[in-house]
């Protein structure tokens, strides 16, 4: 009787069984490329930027998830949670394209008008979880 492995089920992966969501030939590189490029457009916004410290910290450690797991799909699978690996790949692009627009916007720049006194006071008062 032939066991399919999940390493060779993963070589045998036709469908991510998530509607619009294809199974990506060779993940791992492209989302080391995906991050590291998410790197290169954070290094654009001021380091004092609340953004940038997150998602730099963010970035780097799954960055350094994919590189430490030597190839192995399930390792950066189960590190991650974030899914299947395609679905890792998905989120990593929507960071790079988010971190494009807050370039775009500047969004580590004052407001142009102060806010209405008691705006924010909101979140101050919400009661503790």
């Amino acid at each position: 009787m032939f066991r399919a492995t999940r390493p060779l089920a993963n070589a045998l992966k036709r469908s991510t069984g998530i509607a619009g969501l294809a199974v990506h030939p060779n993940p791992l590189p492209q989302l080391t490329k995906t991050y590291e490029q998410t790197l290169s457009l954070l290094a654009s916004i001021p380091q004092s930027s609340v953004y940038r410290q997150g998602v730099e910290a963010l970035t780097l450690r799954k960055l350094n998830i994919v590189h430490n797991a030597g190839g192995d799909i399930n390792a950066v699978e189960k590190q991650l949670d974030e899914g299947q690996i395609e679905e890792a790949l998905d989120i990593a692009s929507d960071e790079l394209k988010l971190a494009a627009k807050m370039i775009e916007w500047k969004a580590w720049e004052p407001l142009e008008e102060k806010p209405e006194a008691g705006q924010w006071e909101y979140a101050a008062t919400a009661p503790p979880s």
